[in-house]
């Protein structure tokens, strides 16, 4: 591509505004493949009255991901506010650096850690529930798993007690409300439906849950050593201040929802791809026969464990659980020599980028040997980036990373998860990566 120094990107070429509302709306990670391919780095697509540009040079994505306040997050994430509120997922300039400096030292390794017992323990709850011989929707299975993780490591509950299941529900009802409301928005019907009413429903069941926590918690001054509890510790050390209800409640929802349905996403799709990989599935077992010698995984096991390791990367390329970033341009600023006016919208897609055979051999071939020494190192930045890229990157990376290798180490120990033959798995790509209809497995006792 060419390039002229001050050029606007209205004058590129780009899908017309016809093919863009019909094609996205069939198949949106097909949509930003094609464009890609057939129109070059920087794409300018037109949506209605809003300009979009889809990105596909590293550099210009990670121009745009280093930036925090040139480029701030786009309308797209606006749609779960009324969920996860002006967590850190949502907020900006001085507010968010705030937060993110105080959450931060809540996911240090050594902190993050002590969780790993509590994800290997309750794996194994769930495999005590499991037959050789039985068939299961393994996407629900790994949902379930995930969100009692997520429930005991926030508020030290069980998905069964009250509260829990009141916030669980919030989150079910959540996800099922975006993906109706953005097939209706895409459709152009901005009717109210009973959907909508559940989704409210919901959340002020949420609020009440958590407030009523919170509350409890102030009230007794016992804060716990769950997630919870640290983010009711934590100070601002230049003015001593801690965060408040309202914080607290948007940033319980963030990572509720950032750390649940991510997980449970990535080890989906997993399972999927080792089911059509008998060769990767062989050398899982080899390793954690080799290394766990029949012993459930521990956080030290984890540096011992490179084959699983590879194999939740690989996943996370092949089947990326984030397919997209957005970002909105603050001002008039120039990317790869072209002008882009203000407001327009910034598409940054690790479904694109992670099947782009500049970078991957054989990109669509499911190969986790391809990770082997330090493979990812070797890659320009923003290539691969699952987690996102610059400040704003996941501030619960390692914790998700761990989790996804415990459980998938701590299942595969005892079951291959077989493909039921003949069925039609469909990517739905929507808050996050999750398979539409499910993935049927029939356990078998390894």
């Amino acid at each position: 591509m060419t390039t002229n120094q001050g050029e606007s990107v209205l004058s590129l070429s780009g899908p017309d505004a016809a093919t863009v509302i019909k094609e996205y709306g069939q198949d949106s990670l097909a949509f930003y493949t094609r464009c890609a391919r057939e129109y070059g780095e920087i794409v300018p697509i037109q949506f209605e009255n809003d300009l979009f540009c889809l990105l596909t040079n590293p550099e210009h994505i990670t121009q745009v991901l280093r930036d925090r306040k040139l480029f701030i997050k786009a309308q797209d994430v606006q749609m779960l506010e009324t969920f996860i509120g002006n967590g850190l997922l949502t907020s900006e300039g001085s507010f968010w650096q705030r937060q993110r400096r105080l959450i931060q030292p809540i996911f240090h390794q050594r902190r993050i850690n002590t969780y790993g017992e509590t994800m290997v323990e309750y794996t194994q709850r769930m495999l005590e529930n499991w037959k050789a011989g039985d068939t299961l929707d393994i996407s629900q299975e790994m949902m379930r798993l995930t969100l009692d993780i997520v429930m005991k490591t926030i508020f030290n509950q069980d998905i069964a007690d009250g509260d829990a299941g009141n916030v669980a529900q919030a989150l079910e009802e959540t996800m099922s409300w975006f993906v109706e409301k953005t097939n209706s928005l895409l459709a152009g019907d901005e009717t109210r439906t009973p959907a909508d009413k559940r989704y409210e429903d919901a959340i002020a069941k949420l609020d009440e849950t958590v407030y009523a926590m919170i509350d409890d918690r102030r009230k007794t001054g016992e804060f716990g050593n769950d997630l919870l509890g640290m983010l009711m510790e934590v100070q601002d050390a230049d003015d001593g201040s801690r965060m408040t209800n309202r914080q607290l409640r948007d940033e319980v929802a963030t990572l509720i929802s950032a750390g649940h349905e991510t997980t449970a996403n990535t080890l989906s799709w997993a399972w999927l791809l080792l089911g059509e990989n008998p060769d990767a599935r062989t050398k899982l077992d080899e390793e954690l026969r080799t290394v766990l010698q029949g012993n459930p995984p521990t956080v030290e096991d984890l540096q011992r464990l490179p084959y699983t390791t590879m194999v939740i990367q690989e996943t996370l390329r092949v089947c990326t659980t984030v397919t997209d970033v957005n970002r909105e341009a603050t001002e008039d600023c120039e990317i790869g020599g072209y002008r882009v006016p203000k407001g327009t919208t910034l598409i940054i897609s690790q479904w694109v980028m992670h099947r782009d055979s500049r970078y991957f051999t054989n990109p669509e071939v499911f190969y986790p040997e391809r990770w082997a020494n330090d493979f990812e190192k070797s890659l320009p930045r923003g290539v691969y980036f699952p987690f996102g890229d610059g400040p704003r990157i996941c501030i619960g990376k390692s914790f998700a990373m761990m989790e996804a290798i415990l459980l998938l180490a701590t299942i595969a120990q005892s079951y291959h998860l077989e493909l039921v033959p003949n069925q039609v798995i469909e990517k739905q790509p929507s808050v996050t990566l999750r398979p539409k209809t499910g993935i049927q497995v029939v356990l078998k006792s390894v």
